[in-house]
């Protein structure tokens, strides 16, 4: 077996040289036409067959090993947040607004150093890997345009696997689990609407600001009371706008949020909840309401299939402690590597990238920020990880 982690290491460099490039150049999902060029043409000076425009803006790159095997597939995304940068790096986003506030900069750079390892001893394991460098992750459906354009044939990967850094984390902590590991993601819209008034007569108007404020605290009752507490659920209210001006009684308001779930059941039941608050206090005040769940950004739950996180767990063992690889509780963020390991069995991993001195700012925060150490770890085992399935067969 190639001494990946090595390998990775002499490589740190290059890496870490990626990863700040793409930090100050982000991109948002479906817009990484600069980050998917410059993955293209690296994989392309590998000698491995490369394509374009998957999903609109994603790249695939096929390596072939040493003869006949099974196809393993290994996902990185790409796409940057709209959160504006407040970290101060040198390397900090030059793009206002924009920011890898995630580490997608690091699985990007992480894909392209596991494109070059593979490619320098693909001599050395049998089968095929199919890199898929994913846009859109957050929360646009990058997974199923990939997947509409064809990225799980020609060919079919038979497992797939995937890695998040995690800077929660210590530097080096390894998450990886059989079962669920990230929950179910819905989106779903709210539109009230009241009747408009002048602001010193609230008796001629029904005023949607108040119906808004009375079903924030009312949703917010449902996972407290009517799901058990054995079964883990979120709601939240994300964006709440409404009226225009200090002295007029607004006539509609609009809330926008989540639910988080593993169970398909809770799901439903949430939904069935909603309805009834919403029917309830809209009747109360005298309004009306237009309830909407975006069936189409649905996101299913994460779970990691048994033999691929046994296969991910054997990987990381090369080169981490027993006790540096660990097991959560399942959390409540949502990933659409979901909807590929859904119809291939996968397992996602979660390393930690805990910055020296802790954490400035957790995921989606203007301060996030990443231990670059982390790099040539994730790609090792990435790396590892194929390698070790491919030679174990299907």
């Amino acid at each position: 077996m190639p001494d990946y982690l090595a390998l990775a290491q002499s490589l740190a460099p290059r890496l870490i040289a990626w990863r700040r490039d793409f930090h100050q150049h982000p991109e948002l999902g479906f817009q990484e036409f600069r980050t998917a060029a410059i993955v293209a043409e690296h994989l392309q000076s590998l000698g491995l067959e490369v394509t374009t425009g998957v999903g609109k803006t994603g790249v695939v790159g096929i390596i072939e090993g040493n003869g006949p095997g099974p196809v393993a597939l290994l996902r990185f995304d790409m796409d940057a947040l709209p959160v504006t940068e407040a970290t101060g790096l040198p390397w900090a986003s030059q793009e206002p607004g924009r920011m890898h506030a995630c580490g997608h900069d690091g699985h990007t750079a992480i894909g392209m150093g596991v494109a070059t390892l593979l490619a320098q001893t693909r001599d050395q394991w049998p089968g095929t890997v199919k890199l898929l460098f994913q846009p859109a992750e957050e929360g646009l459906g990058g997974a199923k345009a990939t997947i509409r354009d064809g990225v799980l044939e020609n060919p079919r990967p038979d497992a797939a696997f995937a890695l998040h850094l995690w800077n929660q984390f210590p530097l080096g902590k390894l998450v990886v689990q059989p079962g669920p590991l990230m929950a179910a993601s819905d989106r779903f819209d709210i539109a009230i609407t009241g009747r408009g008034g002048h602001g010193a007569a609230p008796e001629d108007a029904i005023d949607a600001v108040l119906v808004a404020a009375n079903m924030v605290t009312m949703l917010h009752h449902i996972v407290s009371r009517n799901v058990s507490p054995h079964d883990a659920a979120v709601l939240t209210i994300g964006s709440l706008h409404s009226g225009d001006a200090f002295n007029v009684i607004a006539e509609r308001a609009f809330m926008e949020g989540t639910l988080r779930t593993f169970d398909p059941a809770v799901r439903d039941l949430l939904i069935q909840r909603m309805e009834e608050v919403l029917g309830g206090v809209t009747r109360a005040h005298g309004a009306s309401y237009a309830f909407e769940i975006q069936e189409n950004e649905y996101t299913p739950p994460v779970i990691n299939d048994e033999r691929m996180a046994a296969i991910a767990r054997e990987a990381a063992l090369t080169f981490l402690p027993e006790e540096q690889i660990i097991q959560i509780e399942p959390i409540m963020v949502s990933e659409d590597m979901s909807e590929i390991m859904n119809r291939v069995p996968g397992c996602y991993v979660l390393l930690g990238a805990e910055p020296e001195g802790g954490a400035r700012g957790p995921h989606h925060n203007p301060r996030f920020d990443i231990h670059e150490d982390a790099l040539p770890l994730a790609a090792a085992i990435m790396s590892q990880i194929a390698v070790i399935y491919l030679r174990q067969g299907t």
